[in-house]
């Protein structure tokens, strides 16, 4: 062994002198650093057949900022080439990354090392959700400034991002405080004004008492107490912004229809949104005749009917009854408690110009979120009873012909149409009056955007005592953020202190007014961040729209499951609304949407409820106890957090594993959507570096094999050596169609490095002459590395420079002189293809990749004959045989068989 060695030792230093002093070619381009100590072969031109933890550490030392430089910027879009666009969802920059946005992040890294190799023109854009009340309350408790609180956290984020050596593109980096960013999230909130989406109204809002400020009803708990301040929430009436998201609430329902399936998020926000049936439609509010200049805004499932309206009903907890309305005392004094009650005020359909009463209805709560609706007896039970209780007159409007048709009858010009006819007829008119009939659910509400706090971007809009609300023009946004030094968090919006920059003329007359003191929540800034990745340097509009119908939409949009509703519902409705606008080509922003699942980690609890740290916990016998008093302990996984003392430091774990462990694990522990359980002690951890040990061990017997002084002959092979060639050859096709099955179908690099490892145990078995001569292996060896390369770069980098010494290749398809990273991406040969329908089943026993077994196509679906396949094979009779299967599993999405065993 040692003379062979030597031997590799002296044909490296042959093969250097041949250069004759230029770059070597053969360690990346870099010369061997003389003198240097470390012991890879990039560094010092010798290879270390030992893949050690300082071996690990020396190869990402030195291939990180190559790696990173890399794909640090991304070409000016060719339009003549594919795109990829894959973007993980943007964080808050609380100044510490955790183990949920490595993975996320790590995700992503892979795909678009991955898209890159096969030759698409990626971006994959990172950049900061910076607004919000988190950051402000931080800095208050700090006695800081949220702007240089939120710059700090940035910067330290960034730094931790650029150790992790992930791929970003970080040329395109945004930062939602920025001025250059807001400035465009209040140009598309005057578009939506101007529009007639955003309006100003009092409604009931939940009051978080403590952080002073407006809460989305998601942001309280099941006990009624804020997600953030744990303070117990009030009910109170303010005039708030809204946007009006009910306008699109059918079309995005509708829209779900051509998007892929999202592993149930489709289904959530189709839930979210309601079933589209009928619309809201606007009232004007009389008392005695006499107009009040009060409007009401009511819904119908039946708005063909609405001829035929008896009254108006809102519920005892309308604003009518508990805000500032001028009719509030008419209201009050008519309400009886348990009581279907009259109300003298009438309100007048401004489509229909009919008159109704309005009533006050005994029961607390309509069905969905409404507090208010148009009664229509003729199509509701309901409706009747209560015209027939409180002697309201109606009429029928709706005739059904002996053939069972429906049609309208004095119902002005819809009268004898049908009712899906009248229906469309009547809600389009209502649109163009803009009197409502944006077609919408009984469950879905607008948005309310309105914050009472000082860290949010400006609502661009000025109040003047006689314009009313006037938009700040486009040409003087931004409307930047007062510089206020010191604030407490209390007592309404600290913006509403800056008199100075409140008190300004306005825009429309001149006069004396003032400035909007909301700021917008921050769900606003991340509604429309995907497009300005696009083209985030733009000094003139928010995007360029060639540049954006190039990129978008976003080909795999990855982040967690929490934000598949509220942040997802929104941004889907401003990219429809940019579509209206005529601002992009496409209506829906994301192709591709993957929620991964979350860490979590051990919690150890006491009785009463206390979370102890990992030190205090004694976890030597059977079960964990308190150490020192032995107290029995409740344990759970739970997802990682601060409180629960059962987090871990992504830097810590690097320093302790290595980069390219880390990626594998998080990678190969579990499916993208489902949860890690993360204890190191399980095999994924020890097993992923195992793995990468049995990578080194293959590329090291390559090496030595073709540094033995014998060249390199495939006719030397003999008859059993090309059989097994030619399985190899197989196997090899196989792998690379699943594993880039994997990758762009259905994301499942778990099951992708099961290939893998695969692949690298039938290499690890071939025999010497297959390893010396064969073409087929340096090939199989090759695509190998270049399909680990995504997920693990650095040591496939560093086993790629190893490949790339060896002389005599047989394969001359692969750029030995370029980084592994900089190969294309393997595929399958053209004969493999033509051979008969017969599917490569990976075989897993206890979650461990142990080879492959042929089946044929159509039973490949089929458990028990899988399972009868696999019993009968080769791999079978040598791993399952004589032992006890307590289960099995085939995997719906890829050709896999995983067995549970008794141990």
């Amino acid at each position: 062994m040692a003379s062979a060695w030597r031997r590799l030792g002296f044909c490296v230093c042959v093969l250097k002198r041949q250069l004759r002093g230029g770059p070597d070619v053969l360690s990346g381009g870099r010369r061997a650093v003389p003198g240097c100590a470390r012991g890879i072969y990039s560094a010092t031109g010798q290879w270390t057949r030992e893949y050690t933890l300082q071996t690990r550490k020396d190869v990402e030392k030195w291939w990180h900022p190559q790696i990173k430089d890399q794909a640090s910027r991304t070409p000016d879009a060719d339009r003549s080439k594919p795109k990829f666009y894959v973007l993980s969802m943007f964080p808050y920059p609380s100044g510490k990354l955790h183990m949920g946005h490595v993975r996320v992040y790590t995700i992503s890294d892979a795909i678009a090392r991955f898209q890159r190799m096969r030759g698409m023109q990626v971006i994959n854009p990172m950049g900061w959700d910076a607004f919000g009340l988190p950051a402000e309350n931080a800095a208050i408790e700090r006695k800081l400034h949220p702007e240089s609180w939120t710059q700090s956290n940035i910067k330290h984020m960034r730094r931790q991002l650029d150790r992790l050596g992930l791929c970003f593109s970080w040329d395109r980096e945004i930062t939602t405080c920025s001025p250059d960013y807001y400035k465009w999230t209040q140009y598309l909130f005057i578009k939506l004004y101007d529009a007639g989406l955003a309006y100003q109204k009092e409604a009931l809002v939940n009051w978080d008492p403590v952080d002073q400020t407006v809460l989305a009803n998601e942001q309280v708990d099941e006990h009624g107490c804020s997600w953030r301040s744990g303070a117990k929430v009030e009910q109170k009436y303010l005039r708030q912004w809204f946007i009006k998201t009910t306008a699109y609430a059918k079309a995005m329902r509708d829209g779900l229809a051509d998007l892929p399936e999202w592993y149930g998020i489709k289904g959530m926000q189709a839930h979210w949104i309601g079933d589209c049936v009928g619309c809201h439609l606007d009232f004007e509010l009389k008392v005695d005749g006499q107009a009040t200049g009060e409007k009401l805004t009511a819904y119908t499932a039946t708005p063909e009917a609405v001829y035929g309206a008896s009254h108006v009903a809102v519920t005892p907890s309308h604003r009518l009854l508990h805000g500032h309305s001028p009719l509030k005392g008419a209201f009050r004094e008519a309400l009886v408690a348990g009581r279907d009650c009259r109300t003298p005020v009438t309100a007048v359909n401004m489509l229909t110009q009919q008159e109704v009463p309005v009533v006050i209805l005994a029961k607390a709560d309509f069905e969905g979120s409404l507090d208010s609706k148009i009664g229509i007896p003729s199509t509701s039970p309901e409706d009747a009873i209560v015209a027939q209780r409180l002697g309201l007159p109606y009429s029928d409007v709706i005739e059904t012909a002996p053939d069972g048709t429906e049609r309208l009858s004095g119902s002005a010009e819809f009268t004898g149409m049908h009712r899906r006819e009248a229906f469309l007829a009547l809600t389009q008119k209502a649109r163009r009056m803009r009197v409502g009939g944006d077609v919408t659910s009984d469950r879905l509400k607008d948005w309310l955007i309105s914050r009472q706090r000082y860290w949010g971007t400006p609502i661009p809009m000025v109040h003047c005592p006689a314009c009313g609300p006037v938009p700040v023009p486009l040409e003087d946004l931004p409307v930047t953020l007062p510089s206020i030094t010191s604030f407490t968090g209390r007592g309404g919006s600290p913006l509403a202190t800056a008199s100075e920059w409140v008190n300004c003329p306005c825009p429309r007359c001149r006069g004396a007014a003032k400035r909007e003191t909301d700021t917008m929540d921050t769900f606003v800034d991340s509604a429309w961040y995907y497009f300005r990745y696009t083209d985030p340097h733009n000094l003139h509009r928010p995007f360029s729209a060639a540049l954006a119908d190039y990129w978008m939409p976003v080909d795999l949009y990855i982040g967690g499951k929490e934000h598949a509703v509220m942040h997802l519902f929104y941004a889907r409705f401003l990219s429809h609304f940019c579509h209206d606008q005529k601002m992009v080509k496409h209506r829906e922003p994301f192709r591709k949407l993957l929620a991964q699942g979350l860490i979590k980690g051990q919690t150890f609890r006491l009785p009463s409820g206390q979370c102890l740290q990992r030190e205090e916990v004694d976890l030597t016998g059977p079960v964990p106890v308190r150490a020192g008093t032995g107290e029995e302990l409740e344990v759970t996984w739970e997802k990682m957090s601060k409180s629960k003392h059962n987090g871990v430091d992504p830097e810590e774990v690097v320093e302790q594993y290595g980069l390219d462990t880390v990626r594998l694990y998080l990678l190969f522990a579990a499916p993208p959507e489902k949860d890690i359980l993360w204890d190191v002690k399980t095999d994924a951890l020890p097993g992923v570096l195992r793995w990468q040990q049995r990578l080194w061990s293959l590329v090291t017997r390559f090496i030595e094999a073709r540094a033995s002084g014998e060249a390199p002959r495939p006719q030397l092979l003999s008859s059993e050596e090309r059989a097994e060639a030619r399985k190899l050859w197989e196997y090899k096709n196989s792998v690379i169609s699943q594993v880039t099955a994997h990758f762009t179908e259905d994301f499942s690099l778990n099951s992708a490095i099961s290939q893998l490892m695969g692949l690298s145990s039938a290499l690890l078995q071939a025999s010497p002459g297959v390893v010396l001569h064969s073409p087929e292996f340096e090939d199989s060896l090759g695509a190998l590395l270049v399909m680990a390369a995504p997920m693990a770069p650095h040591v496939a980098s560093e086993l790629w420079a190893g490949l790339a010494l060896v002389p005599q290749k047989l394969c001359s398809h692969h750029a030995w002189d370029a980084n592994v990273l900089l190969q294309p991406w393997p595929t399958v040969d053209p004969q493999f293809l033509q051979q008969p329908d017969v599917v490569q089943m990976a075989v897993l026993i206890n979650n461990r990749a142990c080879g492959k077994v042929p089946v044929p196509q159509q039973v490949a679906r089929d458990q028990d004959k899988v399972h009868e396949l696999v019993l009968q094979s080769e791999l079978g009779a040598r791993h399952l045989q004589g032992r006890s299967i307590k289960k099995a599993f085939l995997s719906p999405r890829t050709a896999l068989i995983n067995f549970l065993v008794q141990e």
